[in-house]
């Protein structure tokens, strides 16, 4: 269903969403964020997910889809619709982030908004090439990565063509070596390095004692 044809926005694929619903599998009593919330329909199945005292923090971009996201999310207990670039500011601690926008590289904040044993589900879209669903996960020691099904998206403002790669992978075959990700100041991209940005770094390197 369309939500802003002239912008190619819609309301995406059930069948995606589902599968990415069970990948990250909010629980009862979990903090949601979620960035790209449109009109509200996926937040508010997150947000029945997390019933009953879970939270969810609904990013929206778009002035007029924020506010018809208040207002069909208005009768949920819990729910909080901000009208913002989700890449601009800090996000708030989560047990899981879900970004409906295609993401060049996650930003720092969203890696340091995750709690431990936290989820960050997106569409890596580094290139016209790639079009890769990722899970990230806070381990102890790092953050793993799982390759999950494709998935395109509409680009993540301040997230996509803002972010200029120093490495890319050199064939989209090699998005499925994907193991774990790094901020830049943590460790020094190395021989492993599938994906480098200025902040994070993608790796083929499993994270010691990850999941």
């Amino acid at each position: 269903m369309a939500l802003d044809a002239a912008k190619g926005i819609n309301n995406g694929e059930p069948s995606l969403h589902a599968a990415w619903m069970g990948a990250v599998a909010p629980e009862a009593g979990e903090a949601v964020t979620h960035v790209g919330a449109g009109t509200g329909y996926y937040t508010a199945i997150l947000q029945m997910l997390v019933l009953p005292s879970g939270t969810v923090t609904a990013f929206e971009i778009d002035e007029r889809l924020a506010d018809l996201a208040r207002r069909n999310l208005a009768p949920m207990e819990g729910v909080t619709v901000v009208n913002g670039n989700a890449t601009a500011q800090p996000l708030p601690k989560s047990d899981v982030i879900y970004v409906n926008a295609g993401v060049a590289a996650p930003p720092v904040d969203w890696l340091d908004a995750l709690n431990p044993g936290g989820r960050l589900i997106l569409p890596w879209r580094p290139s016209e090439d790639i079009a890769q669903t990722v899970l990230i996960k806070a381990e102890a020691g790092g953050f793993t990565v799982t390759p999950l099904m494709r998935a395109w998206f509409i680009p993540c403002v301040g997230a996509s063509g803002e972010v200029k790669p120093l490495k890319l992978p050199d064939s989209p075959a090699a998005v499925r070596a994907l193991r774990s990700i790094w901020r830049t100041t943590d460790r020094t991209p190395d021989d492993t390095a599938l994906a480098v940005y200025r902040d994070v770094w993608f790796s083929s390197e499993k994270l010691e004692g990850g999941g």
